[in-house]
């Protein structure tokens, strides 16, 4: 069973197309890293692909390869920045799979040894979030 059609209105495309605003980490011709707005942990950053696909089923193969490579070196400078002990990955498909915004996208979470991931749901601190942008631009 084939997922439903890409609707080019979710906030990623929309984030893409500059309509909406986001704390912006890395671009390039590929992929656009920025903050979550409701981190669960500091430096929680989101890689989305500009090639426009709902979920990594979608992804044409020619540009998976691309894309993830991005994914990977923001993942390091995450890390990196944050000075964290670890990371999370993680990638969720299709609403039983925990999607919530259909565009495709990995969110990339700096972890420390004994702290647990915050509650989803909660609008981060603006400054924070710009600061932990800054951090992780300037380790790239």
């Amino acid at each position: 069973m084939s997922s439903p059609a890409y609707q080019p209105d979710n906030i990623f495309a929309k984030i893409l197309r500059g309509e909406m605003p986001c704390y912006k980490v890395f671009e390039d011709d590929v992929a656009l890293a920025f903050m979550d707005i409701m981190p669960r942990g500091e430096g929680h950053t989101l890689v989305i692909p500009k090639t426009p696909a709902r979920g990594l089923l979608d992804m044409p193969a020619d540009a998976l390869g691309p894309y993830m490579q991005r994914v990977q070196t923001v993942a390091a400078a995450a890390k990196a920045a944050m000075k964290a002990d670890g990371l999370t990955i993680q990638q969720f498909n299709e609403t039983a799979g925990g999607q919530v915004v259909f565009h495709l996208h990995f969110h990339i979470l700096p972890r420390w040894d004994g702290v647990a991931l915050k509650p989803p749901g909660t609008m981060g601190d603006k400054a924070a979030l710009e600061a932990n942008a800054a951090r992780i631009r300037a380790a790239l």
